[in-house]
């Protein structure tokens, strides 16, 4: 795999899915009863902005100017910004950052352990070996915390369904595989069979919206429960960006989650915007019953 998530964090597509998944955390812990986090394609779980720049043999023009750069200039965040925005702080000062500016950002593996309540577990997977030798390092001696070196597709059925009976598990893979969104479609349906409560969260990119249509009709062929995509693009399709936005699919999610999460969205657009075009959407794929 080519892919490293270091060049890409905190971008907007970053932003946008972290801020969503606040939301998810939030709406789970309406419950007191604790729950699984799931994260099937974790990464290293923190990123290094100054070495981002640097590229791996050259200079390379960060990303995250126009992401996590662009919520700090904000002069007034909702409050799901704003949760997402504090717990970045508190990760960049416990990195050891002693500057004004931010130079460390998590990954979704440790806003979710910022985020996480003592009845809360947390299961993160990853294949790649520097990846978890870094999650390992970072997590050694939580006890509610475990890593796998594993594929976070195959979790679906050696973790679901969990010992809480509550979970909450983010597909989050690098799409670099021709195969990727037919594997996603196969780990969702796997995933409700076992645990038909669970709520997943799939976050896509927006190339080619065709796919994304494909995807959504597969996906709609389960016959999943509740079902709504969340989305974010920062241009219209005339501007020309590889990627002009990112989603998040979410099957199941907390009752009347979308009411908190639409303006959201809105708002992130408005903020993130790069080009005329840009949205904050959320469509319902399956109504409520």
């Amino acid at each position: 795999m080519n892919y490293r998530h270091q060049f890409h964090a905190g971008n907007f597509a970053d932003v946008a899915k972290h801020v969503v998944l606040g939301c998810l955390f939030e709406g789970m812990q309406r419950k007191e009863k604790g729950f699984l986090y799931l994260d099937t394609h974790a990464g290293r779980g923190r990123y290094d902005l100054v070495s981002a720049e640097k590229g791996e043999t050259l200079p390379r023009r960060p990303e995250w100017p126009e992401g996590f750069g662009r919520i700090l200039s904000a002069g007034s965040f909702p409050l799901p910004v704003e949760k997402y925005l504090s717990a970045v702080k508190a990760f960049d000062r416990k990195a050891g950052n002693l500057e004004t500016h931010i130079r460390f950002y998590p990954g979704s593996p440790w806003l979710a352990r910022t985020w996480m309540r003592p009845q809360d577990r947390l299961a993160l997977c990853e294949l790649q070996p520097d990846e978890v030798a870094f999650l390992a390092g970072d997590f050694s001696g939580e006890r509610s915390v475990r890593v796998h070196s594993m594929d976070g597709y195959a979790a679906m059925r050696a973790m679901l369904p969990s010992a809480e009976k509550r979970a909450l598990v983010l597909i989050d893979p690098p799409f670099e595989s021709a195969v990727e969104w037919t594997e996603i479609v196969a780990a969702v349906g796997e995933g409700l069979r076992r645990l038909p409560g669970g709520t997943f969260a799939v976050w896509y990119p927006l190339t080619e919206r065709a796919r994304v249509a494909r995807f959504a009709s597969e996906l709609e062929r389960l016959n999943p429960p509740a079902t709504w995509a969340a989305e974010v693009t920062v241009a219209g399709e005339a501007a020309g960006l590889k990627m002009r936005g990112c989603g998040l699919v979410v099957v199941n999610p907390p009752w009347q989650l979308d009411r908190e999460v639409e303006p959201v969205l809105q708002w992130l657009a408005q903020t993130l915007r790069q080009a005329p075009g840009g949205a904050g959407t959320l469509r319902w794929m399956v109504s409520e019953r």
